[in-house]
């Protein structure tokens, strides 16, 4: 089921409804039921695998439990590894790897006769096996007790607002959010509704919009050039962030009028000074989730340099693989990785520059910071969307190949209406970046709703009917998609 579709405006009025009709120890049911219809509404058969990781890690946790000695727990924490990572294996990774092995034997006139598997990728299986992972490996670490309710457990695994797509939450603070008694509150719920209203704007007006010169153009690189490539790229890096963005606001807002609290996802990301704050910004609920179950175990920061630098790269190559099971995926988590340790690598020397050229801390200074990771940024998402190697590399071998026609107007007209809208639709579609980019400067001092409700109510009620007319007219309806992340 689609947030951004007809059945989901239904499907959540009506379950908030009996929800807070129904007594608490009965709470949990109707969440489950309505967590399972909510997934099974994209394939019926595979809600069997989130069963099946339930079972799995509700059993594990119990039998880790009753032991004390953290030895031997190990046994049954590989059991839930080797678990859920061969499930995530098999039904997004096999192919892939299969595909390489048998290009590789190829290569050496090999015989490798192991067939592709024909199966549809599960949506949302990543961040469901993460979720119940950090649980495990949380109860093995003694970070949280083991869950005897099963019923409760299968809905914090499956709990309908960030199924499929997150935050990616822990077990530690969501867990106990379904033993508590949540009374309807009329505060609580507006505030969650403007926060959903604020994502269905960033999805279906800003990111479906900008989608459709993206898609035009990554889908079909070559027969594109210069100024359309480089505007499909910029396009995206904020058509990502709007529609997954989007989605989590969506997800926080929609359990939060039931009265339950998600981690934020996203804080501004595209004003980081840095690639490490853009991390503390972007996807939070899955970079700290990589640094705190694969980092740091590595050994973080705590070891010799170069150990260091390699516990970063491979946390990140990890991350671009996390994504999908495609080589630019991986490149993009190898860019950042790399980001990461040049910065590193390169701090003495930038702080002697700046030092003698007297510009630390300064405005200037900090205006170049986040241009040049923003630049950074742009560069790796050409990977990210890129539908193979091939043409990440014709984009970014071409995007500059007819920089003499940045300059001229009538020339940058024509390669306008090559995109396949009009040049209306490119402006409509640059002030509404320029619009969700004010709302987070406006961010920067505080909740933007919260500051809202301090003004007059006629200026509250022209911004909640500026965000259902852009909804209503500014939407294209003709592409209603899914979200981006979906796929992962």
């Amino acid at each position: 089921m689609l947030f951004n579709s007809l059945q989901f405006l239904i499907f959540f009025p009506i379950v908030v409804s009996i929800f807070f009709l129904l007594p608490q120890k009965r709470r949990w049911i109707l969440l489950l039921i309505a967590s399972y219809y909510f997934y099974m509404c994209w394939k019926v058969e595979y809600i069997v695998l989130i069963i099946a990781s339930t079972l799995i890690d509700y059993y594990v946790g119990k039998k880790m439990a009753a032991l004390k000695e953290k030895a031997k727990r190990k046994k049954w924490l590989l059991i839930s590894l080797f678990s859920n990572l061969g499930i995530l294996f098999g039904f997004k990774y096999f192919n892939f790897v299969n595909a390489n092995v048998q290009a590789l034997f190829d290569n050496f006139n090999i015989f490798y006769g192991v067939p592709a598997f024909d199966i549809l990728l599960p949506i949302g299986i990543s961040f469901y096996t993460f979720q119940t992972l950090s649980y495990t490996i949380d109860v093995y670490n003694g970070k949280t007790p083991a869950q005897n309710h099963l019923g409760i457990f299968a809905v914090y695994v499956s709990f309908f607002p960030q199924l499929v797509a997150g935050p990616i939450e822990r077990s530690k603070h969501l867990l106990p959010q379904f033993y508590v008694e949540h009374k309807f509150s009329y505060d609580r719920v507006k505030y969650g509704l403007q926060q959903m209203l604020w994502g269905f704007f960033k999805k279906v007006v800003i990111a479906d919009r900008l989608a459709i010169v993206v898609d035009g153009v990554y889908n079909n690189v070559d027969n594109y050039s210069g100024v359309s490539l480089l505007i499909a790229t910029i396009f995206f890096t904020f058509q990502i962030y709007c529609d997954f963005s989007g989605y989590s606001d969506i997800a926080i807002g929609s359990a939060r009028v039931m009265g339950f609290e998600l981690m934020d996802n996203f804080k501004r990301p595209y004003f980081s000074k840095s690639i490490s704050e853009f991390w503390q910004r972007w996807h939070i609920s899955l970079s700290t989730w990589f640094r705190d179950y694969l980092y740091i175990p590595l050994g973080g920061n705590r070891v010799v340099k170069w150990r260091w630098y390699y516990n970063l790269f491979i946390t990140f190559l990890v991350s671009g693989l996390w994504h999908g099971a495609n080589w630019t995926f991986i490149v993009w988590g190898a860019l950042h990785g790399t980001y990461l340790i040049m910065a590193i690598a390169l701090v003495k020397p930038k702080e002697y520059i700046l030092n003698m050229l007297n510009l630390k801390g300064g405005f200037i200074h900090k205006i170049y910071r986040v241009t040049f990771t923003f630049a950074l940024v742009v560069f790796a998402w050409i990977f990210f969307r890129a539908n193979n190697i091939s043409d990440a590399f014709y984009v970014i071998n071409n995007m500059f190949s007819d920089i003499g026609d940045y300059t001229d107007f009538e020339k940058m007209k024509l390669s306008l209406r090559g995109l396949g809208v009009g040049v209306n639709d490119i402006l409509i579609s640059v002030g509404l970046i320029a619009f969700m980019e004010l709302y987070n400067l406006c961010e920067r001092g505080g909740d933007v709703w919260m500051k809202l409700e301090q003004k007059p109510i006629w200026l509250r009620w022209s911004v909640y009917y500026i965000l259902l007319f852009g909804i209503l007219f500014l939407a294209p309806y003709s592409r209603v998609s899914n979200f981006i992340y979906f796929q992962f």
